[in-house]
């Protein structure tokens, strides 16, 4: 047998490898939100949304929720504005709401929509001012050792889905800013997108929610990534946060992760978005590459 066969011959042994995921998720919902230095890199966000491409052929319905953090301090910077954190969400005035508003709904967004066309593949770019309700929050400031306001700053109430199924239904694939309407005044408010994909995913009862990031998933050691832990049960996450393991901004992202699987998502998704194809690398094969968190 030539070398050439053999090559042609392991191709569809791959093939093969992901025929009952593609059997098992046919029809399902996989929500995937993308972050991190994942979106900084043009080719990284290529290649991210020819797989997105890849799975709606194969007849999974992918809806996006992105971030911009990066983004949107570059545009606060050139406009003058400071840039403040507050428990690891920005605090975001009326003028920066303008900037946030902008850089993710009508930069981001349709640039990720082109991206997906491009490709063959159908999209919608969905403000999320169009799809989610918030109100405004607090977040605890060690500083000063108590709550403080944050401005335009919301957490998701609810979720009007009327676009975003209506997408689905047409094999198109919603691409959703984190920006939520708020209850009452409707001005915009700023959602952590994390938070967001949570909610968006616990409204759909989405199959999978993926979190693509600039991590390889939990680790024992955060420093080492041999110590990658590849499953979790949800009922364990707290003894996580308690021991250390899980910290930081990667606490308010597991805890979303676990009201949404309580709430009826199917399992819950950490992976590295900065290795080529780890979308489909999770999905389809038996090993998977990241951390999967699943409902006790």
């Amino acid at each position: 047998m030539t070398s050439a066969f053999q090559h042609q011959i392991e191709k569809a042994a791959v093939l093969l490898e992901a025929l009952p995921y593609l059997q098992q998720f046919r029809g399902q919902t996989f929500l995937i939100k993308v972050g991190g230095s994942a979106m900084d890199d043009p080719g990284l966000v290529r290649r991210l949304l020819r797989d997105v491409v890849f799975l709606e052929v194969a007849g999974i319905n992918p809806v996006l929720v992105h971030g911009g953090g990066k983004a949107i301090s570059a545009a606060m910077k050139a406009a003058g504005l400071e840039t403040e954190f507050v428990g690891g969400l920005r605090v975001t005035s009326d003028a920066a709401m303008d900037l946030v508003e902008r850089t993710l709904s009508r930069e981001i967004n349709p640039g990720l929509v082109r991206g997906i066309e491009e490709f063959g593949g159908r999209a919608l770019g969905v403000p999320g001012n169009d799809a989610f309700i918030g109100e405004r929050m607090k977040a605890w400031s060690d500083q000063e050792s108590r709550e403080v306001e944050l401005g335009r700053v919301g957490r998701v109430v609810d979720v009007e889905l009327s676009k975003i199924q209506a997408a689905i239904y047409s094999e198109i694939v919603p691409v959703v800013s984190p920006i939520a309407s708020e209850v009452g005044t409707k001005l915009a408010l700023n959602v952590n997108a994390d938070l967001a994909a949570a909610a968006l995913a616990a409204k759909l009862k989405a199959t999978k929610l993926v979190y693509l990031s600039d991590v390889i998933g939990l680790m024992e050691d955060p420093k080492n990534e041999d110590t990658l832990i590849p499953s979790v049960r949800s009922d364990r996450v707290e003894s996580l946060i308690e021991q250390g393991i899980i910290g930081g901004g990667m606490i308010p992202k597991l805890r979303s992760a676990v009201e949404a699987l309580n709430a009826g998502v199917g399992k819950i998704h950490l992976i590295d978005g900065r290795i080529p194809h780890s979308l489909l690398l999770e999905i389809f094969t038996e090993s998977g590459i990241g951390t999967e968190i699943v409902k006790a």
